[in-house]
């Protein structure tokens, strides 16, 4: 796939017209027509063109990055070296926001361009009419090759390209033709791989392709063949896929439901989640998208105009459920549903007790897995569930756990097919014993590509979800053995003190690179730390807002819980351990605080739901994370340090590094 508008080596560049070169461009962009476009092209083109007759190798206008949705001004190959040159033409300034978007350029290729893993990698961020006499050159303190951003003007381009070429002791020169030809296989958030995927990028173009990792187009593919096999029988599916926390499954729902988003296609979809957070945000994502993508073409839109489309898209599975409920013999719009986080559907005693005080609604007698197949079964023709089922992960009370919706198609949907990811038998799906109720209907196909096995979440270790598995199961010999595995590309540090764990987190990121604080919902002895869970954050600030805003995560003021986190993720986690969930000698023991001490948890339904909340904190990081556990208070008896003490001896016996 060509990424660039216009590519060619630097001395064929030298050479032609700016014209010609423009009119290159011009076909392939949808800013073309902008008058303010062609001038900036024109006057980078000029520069460029004044400065580089001296050197040798490959120019690229207009890079694509997919995952972010961008596109790099200009990426040069020189000698050994990559830059990558954001232009601000007429500009006097260097601001914090394009230090931090050609940062992330650099980022994007480091850590997702397959042949450009190893080079050493020049962001520069050029404002043309910049007052500067020198420039400040320096390799970042990850020792990966890539330098801190470079800030130059018009007249020190040549000056910022030999002073890289000295300081760059790598001797091999990029073969331009091996460089275009290296796999680009990001690892987005899945805030990135909705906002790419709504704008038209197919799954492959976002996600990775190693031999490493399930390929999400293939797990894809084989639900689009269900949808149409489905369509054209005219029968009723029903798909389970499963995966590892971050292994990709709500990419793939999104997937789905974005190749199916026409409202006057039969395929029609809609992408449906009881994750409250998780769907504002994304609303929230895409329509700022919208609008700001619409503002660089030249249309204007306002973006409560934007939320409503992308309202229709991704809904919340209450307001799903509650239009069914208004005509309960028609059928929704859409022939097929995707169903995120499917094990935190409602019980049947849960949906009851809501629709009684919610919804003025006595006698209700389904479950919520239960109700929802009803309302695709209403179709007559054909219709298809696809259920994303991920392990471990009930935290709220009445959750039914992926079992329900099993029983709730031996009970009362003996028609529909059933696909499901032979996965689902592990004991942390909880399905086992009732999967065996399926052994003599017919229509029940096992099919492996309906289950993702690696970790995408974390493109710089996929073993931390085993890892987090083994610390939690207390099989401490196989947590070492897997965190030998991760700890050369993933750090995991503990230490005592938040204020020390806030500076390493400032310390690792790099452009854009999101941290933040998590703590567990029942961590409320945290206060005498500024961390108070009764304290409520909102979501959306926190996860999308920049670096400037009190209300973001970046402030390391807010915290979240796991009930805003899951399903969602950060470059940087700090996870702040409190005495709710504490290591003993006779394992974890499990703690709710009332009033003025800690009580302890006998159900096993809630102890259950403390161990997957630290669970989901625990996943939530892409590139490493520090855990804190506090010292405690001898004089404080609801922070005896005996409750923190084990927990911290425990993790450091895992062989977590200790923050100085």
């Amino acid at each position: 796939m060509n990424r660039s508008y216009y590519s060619d080596t630097i001395e064929k560049f030298n050479v032609t017209k700016p014209e010609e070169i423009i009119g290159q461009m011009a076909i392939l962009s949808k800013f073309a027509d902008e008058l303010s476009q062609k001038s900036a092209w024109r006057e980078e083109i000029r520069i460029l063109q004044s400065v580089l007759s001296k050197y040798s190798g490959g120019i690229y206008f207009e890079y694509s990055i997919p995952r972010m949705g961008q596109r790099i001004d200009v990426v040069l190959l020189i000698q050994s070296v990559i830059f990558i040159l954001e232009f601000k033409v007429g500009e006097r300034e260097f601001p914090m926001h394009a230090i931090d978007q050609v940062w992330d350029y650099a980022l994007d290729l480091k850590n997702f361009h397959e042949t450009s893993h190893d080079k050493c990698i020049a962001p520069v961020l050029i404002s043309t009419e910049a007052k500067l006499s020198e420039t400040l050159i320096s390799f970042t303190s990850y020792d990966d090759k890539l330098l801190s951003p470079i800030k130059c003007n018009k007249d020190l381009i040549n000056n910022v390209i030999d002073k890289v070429l000295l300081i760059n002791e790598e001797e091999n020169v990029i073969d331009k033709a091996v460089w275009e030809s290296g796999r680009y296989s990001p690892t987005p958030t899945i805030i990135e791989a909705a906002m790419a995927l709504y704008s038209g990028h197919s799954v492959s173009e976002i996600s990775r392709s190693d031999a490493s990792a399930i390929n999400l187009s293939t797990t894809s593919d084989e639900i689009a063949s269900i949808i149409q096999n489905s369509k054209n029988e005219k029968h009723k599916s029903i798909c389970f896929l499963t995966g590892v926390p971050g292994a990709g499954k709500t990419l793939v729902g999104l997937n789905i439901a974005t190749t199916h988003i026409d409202k006057s296609s039969e395929l029609y979809s809609v992408f449906l989640s009881g994750n409250g957070p998780l769907v504002n945000i994304l609303r929230e994502a895409l329509a700022r998208d919208k609008v700001t993508h619409g503002k660089e073409v030249g249309i204007k839109q306002r973006k409560g105009d934007a939320f409503r489309e992308v309202k229709l898209f991704i809904q919340n599975v209450h307001n799903f459920r509650d239009d069914c409920l208004k005509d309960i013999d028609s059928p929704p719009i859409e022939h097929i549903a995707l169903f995120d986080e499917g094990q935190r559907a409602w019980n049947l005693e849960q949906t009851a007790n809501f629709m009684l005080r919610k919804k003025d609604f006595p006698g209700f007698m389904k479950s919520e897995p239960e109700f929802l197949i009803s309302c695709l079964d209403r179709h007559k023709d054909w219709a298809v569930i696809v259920c994303l089922v991920g392990g471990g992960q009930e935290i709220n009370t009445g959750e039914a756990g992926i079992s329900e919706w099993i029983e709730s198609l031996n009970r009362s949907f003996p028609d529909w097919h059933i696909f499901i990811s032979p996965r689902l038998t592990d004991s942390e799906y909880g399905a086992g014993e009732i999967l065996k109720g399926l052994s003599n209907r017919p229509n029940v196909f096992y099919d492996e590509n309906l289950h993702l096995s690696v970790s995408m979440r974390s493109f710089r270790a996929e073993h931390v979800s085993l890892l987090v598995k083994q610390l939690l199961d207390l099989e401490i010999d196989e947590a070492r053995k897997t965190f030998d595995k991760v700890k050369s590309n993933y750090p995991i540090v503990i230490t005592r003190e938040l204020k020390k764990a806030k500076q390493w987190l400032k310390k690792q990121a790099r452009g854009t690179e999101r941290f933040g604080i998590v703590v567990s919902s029942q961590a409320e002895r945290l206060k005498p730390h500024s961390i108070d869970v009764r304290s409520p954050m909102d979501p959306i600030h926190w996860f999308l807002d920049g670096k400037q805003d009190v209300r973001s995560s970046f402030y390391l003021e807010s915290v979240a819980t796991e009930f805003d986190i899951q399903g969602l993720e950060l470059d940087w986690v700090c996870v702040t351990w409190d005495a709710d969930f504490r290591f003993s000698s006779q394992g974890w023991e499990h703690r709710s605080f009332v009033g003025d001490h800690w009580n302890q948890i006998r159900k096993e339904e809630r102890k259950l739901y403390l161990k997957n909340a630290y669970r989901v904190l625990l996943t939530r990081a892409r590139q490493g994370m520090v855990i804190v556990v506090p010292f405690g208070d001898e004089e404080d008896p609801t922070r005896n340090t005996a409750f923190y003490d084990p927990t911290y001896d425990y993790l450091s016996a895992i062989g977590f590094d200790i923050l100085t």
